[in-house]
């Protein structure tokens, strides 16, 4: 089982999304569903069809939600070792000669001042557990190889 490290403020508004989806959505969504049902014809039916799909899309984030709230660890970031990459740490890497940070952990964290990278990501799980000074081999989605320098990993605050 993973666990997803959370900020109190970002728990907190995915709480709020759940009970957003849970509630008014969800009845939103039936109510599209049956007035398409009352037209007739459902093979033929595009309101219908779609009202079903946006459905689908809801229950979808719903689960999404409580699993990631159900094995959440909220509050301070994890402490790990001084200078070793991990969740809840911002991390400084050289990234094909370009300096770049960003906070490791989920991207439900993400407040707009700082990009977020999943450990599970890529780039995440390139560094996750390396140490200042390492240099590890990062293969982007393009199918590209990068050298990345990591130049600090201090805990988020």
């Amino acid at each position: 089982m993973t666990q997803t490290w959370l900020t109190q403020e970002a728990a907190d508004r995915l709480a709020a999304e759940l009970a957003e989806l849970e509630g008014p959505k969800r009845a939103e969504i039936v109510k599209k569903i049956e007035a398409a049902r009352a037209e007739g014809d459902l093979k033929e039916n595009g309101g219908y069809h779609a009202a079903r799909e946006e459905q689908g899309k809801n229950e979808a984030r719903i689960k999404q939600l409580k699993h990631m709230l159900e094995h959440a660890v909220i509050g301070a970031p994890p402490v790990g070792e001084a200078g070793v990459v991990g969740p809840g740490m911002i991390v400084t890497v050289d990234f094909a000669g370009d300096e770049m940070k960003f906070l490791l952990g989920s991207r439900e964290i993400s407040s707009g001042d700082l990009d977020v990278y999943s450990e599970k990501s890529p780039l995440g799980s390139a560094v996750n557990g390396k140490k200042v000074g390492e240099t590890v081999a990062y293969t982007a989605p393009n199918g590209k190889t990068f050298q990345v320098a990591i130049l600090e990993a201090v805990p988020f605050v």
